[in-house]
């Protein structure tokens, strides 16, 4: 068995503790707070009797006790029923496979905007370290980092949205354009454009400094001397030598920042109307659905820890002695 193997079985296996961890000290959070689904449907519906209120709290089970539904609950899941939404009076797995793909997707782009300009960007810095690109794109990084993704999205839609009217206001596609193939891509993208900078551009700048940084110090090693004592293009050096070992921190952070990824896209979601699990979320909360929400953090903990596995996996093939501790199979 392979190194990256190995790492991918040992990751799975203490990802079902995680799990748990994560689901009973979720299911007690919500516990702790005040209200419930039943307080929350009064609220919107004017009130009830004392018979009503009971007849709701019998019917989604809210007159047990809060170990017995804990316990019910993760029988539940042991044979894969998240349960049932009683805001929505929907399963609660086809709800979240449906929003799931929408940030999937948010995800996916910024992540994919924010790591790869965001290091390429940091190669260009760091190639000659001290110099006025270096200077020039440190301090841009340093004051784009400050700016909240929530303000920058609002900014964006003031100028690109309603000032020049270049791109759509909100949503993730146009409603009933009847459009397919590349046409109904182009609209995803399009209306994709704002969220996706407001949420990537606040992590490019991270990746930007942490490749400046790992390569300023790997400029350093004896071997980087070694290869222009050789006679090799700087080009070469720049990008076979010195981008390729600056490249670890940046992949460690893209894991660590997965979590708040998807933190942050429940506020560009938010801002930007799309349908997604972030919205989902703040819809359980104002509706106090314990079980829709205790759904959508267990599936984003999945999210995270599959994140994690693949720059693990990453990782293993870029840094040989990953993994290499490990016994065999």
């Amino acid at each position: 068995m392979t190194r990256a193997l190995r790492l991918v079985r040992r990751r799975l296996l203490t990802a079902i503790p995680v799990l748990l961890i994560v689901i009973v000290g979720a299911f007690g959070l919500l516990e702790l707070s005040p209200g419930d689904a039943v307080d929350a449907y009064l609220a919107s519906s004017g009130g009830g009797d004392a018979q009503m209120i009971a007849e709701l709290r019998q019917a989604w089970g809210l007159d047990q006790s809060a170990t017995a539904r804990l316990l019910a609950y993760l029988a539940a899941l042991a044979h894969g029923d998240l349960g049932w939404s009683v805001s929505l009076d929907r399963p609660i797995r086809d709800v979240v496979m449906e929003r799931l793909p929408n940030t999937l997707l948010l995800m996916g782009a910024a992540t994919a905007l924010s790591f790869g300009l965001g290091s390429a960007l940091g190669i260009v810095a760091g190639a000659r370290p001290g110099s006025f690109r270096d200077r020039f794109l440190s301090i841009g990084s340093l004051a784009l980092y400050a700016v909240p993704g929530f303000w920058l999205g609002l900014v964006l839609v003031i100028v690109l949205s309603i000032s020049l009217r270049w791109l759509p206001l909100a949503g993730i596609e146009t409603i009933a354009s009847g459009k397919h193939g590349l046409a109904r891509a182009l609209d995803v993208a399009q209306h994709l454009a704002l969220p996706v900078a407001s949420l990537g551009m606040i992590y490019l700048a991270l990746y930007l400094r942490l490749m400046r940084a790992g390569m300023a110090e790997v400029w350093r090693q004896d071997f980087i001397r070694a290869a222009a004592a050789r006679g090799l293009p700087r080009r070469r050096i720049v990008l076979a030598h010195v981008a390729r070992n600056a490249l670890l921190p940046p992949i460690t952070m893209l894991g660590l920042q997965s979590a708040s990824m998807l933190g942050g896209s429940v506020v560009i979601e938010s801002v930007f109307a799309i349908p997604g699990l972030g919205r989902l979320a703040s819809e359980a909360v104002a509706a106090r659905d314990t079980p829709l929400l205790l759904g959508i953090v267990l599936v984003s903990a999945v999210v995270v820890i599959l994140a994690n596995l693949l720059v693990d996996i990453a990782y293993a093939l870029l840094d040989p002695r990953v993994g290499s501790n490990e016994p065999a199979s």
